[in-house]
């Protein structure tokens, strides 16, 4: 007994030791080295092994996962944007693997269909021209992708750009400001898959062809020659892919609106060297704007032939035709509040029409010469075509003999005016990757040209002023009122006055005055100022250099443009006007964890000046081109697995040489160069998946943009917030689906955004105030069918998305909804 008793320890010891060996048995480490075809270590590669467990390879490419099972099957699988994903099992402890550059590293505008679903995008094309992880790039980029247009039922860009953080609409045109600078659509400064194109700017454009809209932040000229120091937009178009897809959708909803729409994509062959994509939407919906309409078609088609494995072809169209009357807005009382008269009363004659057609066609190639030479050639062409009579307010209120405003009288004026103008825009780059020691080199090359026409053939009648007695048109002036016609006019409680007739009526905004208009009793002049004919170039010379050394990523970029317009183009009076610029784009970006960058960048652009004042004798030019300049730091990284980004900003953008009237005595038309204006403030931005089956948006913008120095004429607005510029906006939206149980493929959606008060853009004392809107949906997905109900504006707000002054006011839509029944097969 003792002797056992003597011997237990040596017995417990034993029992020990066994233990630690069974246990060293059962666990193992896995490791592993990532690199790219060109032996080069690939740092922040995404490792998952077994669906449970994730790492991310170091600087040298090296991973590493401890405890894990040794009588287990294991499986990795590795990704990393612009990276062909790979997926093997392991043998032993140890696996390095290779990963090949995936094709859409080939590509300078994107032709390759996005594969991703969800509100998250990895990567984009606007930011380096080459396939880069946006949390790699030194800028910010927002982006809304087509899940999110889809869940909340956004039908044009203005339902778009809520989701973005700094971007506003100016009105409810084509016309939106970025971080307090304006852009609009019927500027060239607007991009379609990179190339600069235009968008017409009475009516926002459908979006559901689109994979994507995203927008660079601050000067982008760096890259596509002059655009707006505030951003630019780029509108992305469904590409061909590989697997068969095909989708119907049928909608109906408020202000007897329906909209039906599909997707068709496939390969065209068993070889799957040629895909195709065809989208198609068509739109019939009145508003909630009295005598208001749209109806819509578009047609997108998009194919792909793939002749090898290194070389791409891509041909994309789209096609829009649209017929509408042009709404200019809401008027008030004159010395009225903003609810003096309904959000619902517009100004126009039922017979008054905007007939519409805009096409684009791309075609590029894309070749690679090797796993370190590409090179890329890309054409697009842009076609747009206006048909126009409206009866429109003349900007001012109605007089009567002694010339004073009539308060509920809106001095109308009618347009009679035909255009075609068209953009063509060629770009060509070459791509080219290297290693020198320990850094690695992803160099750019490229030529950009781009022309802007309006041909001999435009014209615009305007009728307006009031009637003389000598059958002529003249403005009111009450010193010669025996000049004029005079007319009873009896006011909606029956008082009566004599007042000047004008030459188009004039509209009563206390009563439903719509009818039937008759332009052949007008006076009409010709006006073709507005559409003289005209032709600009830009070329552009560009090279960019990635450098990457270890965590650390820099970005040396610049680009010379020339700059060309022909004023009184195909006139005896044509001129020729040439403006140069550099800019530089020096940027910075270092890993301080695998999921976290921190960011710098430095960037510069510039818009010409107009080339009808260049010309001017009077004018005191010739002028330099508008510049600005960007300073911007911030954060970007990616949680839960990569499935939720997070980017924080903070930038200041400085505008100088802006033209200002220099109020010279006896010359009217004397400008000084002396506008600057600066924009500064923070952002911040969350998208994508929390889980499998709960998505969200979060952003927050606070935008302090004042114009600094602009002359007395404009002496009112100095250090006041811009036009139609909040100070503070922001936009929630949250998507959750039920994954189990009786109620599976049951989703609920909710959001919410604001935006504080603004300032209109052609009257300093005039303000809009600011507003909340609450959205919801709910959907319900069985099988390969998908019903869907979304209900905007929850609380039925009264608000205005912006405006030019008190007769030119853009009201929001009240309460609404829309039903959907969706197909995929």
């Amino acid at each position: 007994m003792f002797g056992y008793l003597r011997n237990q320890p040596i017995f417990i010891l034993l029992y020990l030791l066994l233990c630690l060996t069974a246990n060293a048995q059962t666990s193992i480490t896995i490791e592993g080295t990532v690199r790219d075809v060109n032996n080069v270590p690939l740092s922040k590669v995404s490792v998952l092994l077994d669906r449970s467990q994730t790492a991310f390879t170091d600087e040298n490419g090296h991973y590493v996962f401890n405890n894990v099972s040794a009588f287990s099957e294991h499986t990795i699988r590795f990704t990393y944007t612009g990276f062909e994903t790979v997926q093997q099992k392991v043998k032993g402890n140890k696996l390095d693997v290779t990963l090949v550059p995936a094709t859409s590293e080939l590509q300078t505008v994107e032709i390759t269909g996005r594969t991703e679903t969800g509100y998250k995008n990895t990567a984009s094309f606007i930011g380096t021209k080459t396939a880069t992880p946006l949390i790699d790039v030194p800028q910010s980029i927002s982006y809304v992708t087509k899940e999110l247009m889809q869940d909340q039922a956004s039908v044009r860009m203005g339902d778009v750009v809520k989701n973005f953080s700094g971007v506003n609409q100016f009105t409810f045109y084509d016309d939106i400001t970025i971080r307090g600078f304006r852009i609009n659509g019927g500027s060239t400064t607007q991009l379609l898959n990179g190339l600069r194109t235009f968008t017409g700017f009475w009516k926002q454009p459908m979006v559901n062809y689109l994979e994507r809209v995203e927008v660079i932040k601050g000067p982008a000229s760096a890259l596509f020659g002059n655009a707006s120091p505030g951003g630019a937009i780029n509108r992305v178009t469904k590409k061909p892919l590989a697997v068969d897809r095909k989708s119907l959708s049928f909608t109906m909803g408020s202000f007897n609106n329906v909209r039906t729409l599909a997707d068709f994509t496939g390969p065209l062959n068993d070889q799957k060297t040629i895909l195709y994509r065809l989208n198609i939407g068509y739109e019939n919906t009145q508003s909630f704007r009295d005598l208001q309409f749209d109806k819509n078609l578009v047609i997108a088609p998009s194919v792909s032939f793939l002749p090898t494995e290194k070389t791409r072809i891509n041909f994309d169209a789209v096609y829009n035709k649209s017929n509408s009357r042009l709404d200019r807005g809401q008027s008030i009382l004159a010395g009225g509040d903003l609810y003096s008269t309904p959000i619902s009363r517009s100004l126009s004659a039922t017979n008054d029409y905007l007939n519409e057609e805009t096409y684009t066609v791309t075609a590029s190639v894309n070749h690679q010469f090797s796993s370190r030479l590409a090179f890329n050639l890309a054409y697009l062409r842009t076609g747009y075509t206006e048909d126009l009579l409206e009866h429109r307010s003349a900007n001012a209120y109605a007089v009567d003999s002694a010339g004073k405003a009539v308060p509920n009288l809106v001095a109308r004026q009618s347009f009679l005016r035909k255009k075609s103008p068209s953009s063509d825009n060629a770009s060509a780059y070459l791509t080219y990757n290297v290693e020198t020691g320990k850094m690695s080199h992803k160099l750019v090359l490229g030529y950009d040209y781009a022309s802007s026409k309006l041909p001999v053939g435009a014209s615009q009648l305007t009728a307006s002023n009031y009637q003389l007695k000598s059958g002529g048109v003249a403005p009111y002036n009450p010193a010669r009122a025996a000049d004029y016609v005079f007319y009873t006019y009896t006011a909606a409680d029956g008082t009566r006055m004599s007042i000047p007739k004008p030459n188009v009526s004039s509209f009563d905004i206390n009563r439903n005055d719509n009818r039937l208009e008759d332009p052949a009793k007008y006076v009409y002049a010709l006006q073709n100022s507005a559409v003289m004919p005209s032709f600009s170039t830009i070329s552009g010379v560009y090279l960019q250099d990635q450098i990457k050394i270890g965590n650390l990523q820099l970005l040396l970029g610049g680009r010379f443009d020339s700059y060309t317009d022909r004023p009184f183009y195909k006139t005896d009076s044509v001129t020729k006007v040439t403006q140069h610029a550099f800019m530089p784009r020096l940027g910075v970006v270092y890993s301080v964890l695998p999921n976290v960058n921190v960011y710098g960048i430095y960037t510069s652009g510039y818009n010409p000046q107009d080339a009808a004042v260049q010309t001017n004798p009077l004018a005191g030019g010739p002028f330099d081109p508008i510049t600005s300049k960007l300073v911007e730091a911030g954060v970007k990284s990616e949680w839960l697995n990569g499935n939720l980004t997070a980017t924080a900003a903070v930038y200041r953008i400085n505008q100088k040489n802006t033209l200002y009237q220099a109020n010279e005595q006896g010359n009217p038309d004397k400008m000084i160069q002396i506008g600057e204006e600066v924009s500064q403030g923070i952002e911040l931005d969350i998208t994508g998946r929390i889980t499998e089956d709960w998505d969200i948006v979060v952003t927050y913008a606070f935008n302090d943009a004042k114009i600094t120095n602009g002359g007395k004429t404009d002496s009112l607005f100095l250090n006041r917030q811009k036009p139609n510029a909040p100070k503070h906006q922001g936009n929630v939206w949250t998507k959750y689906t039920l994954p189990v149980g009786p109620l599976k493929g049951l989703g609920m959606g909710a959001g919410a955004n604001f935006v504080t008060d603004r300032n209109v853009s052609l009257n300093a004392t005039q303000t809009l105030p600011g507003y909340v809107l609450v959205n919801a949906a709910l959907y319900y997905k069985v099988n390969k069918v998908q019903l869907q109900v979304n209900f905007n504006n929850v609380t039925n707000k009264t608000y205005w998305a912006g405006g030019y002054d008190y007769i030119r006011l853009f009201p929001g839509a009240p309460r609404n909804w829309q039903a959907t029944i969706a197909y995929t097969f």
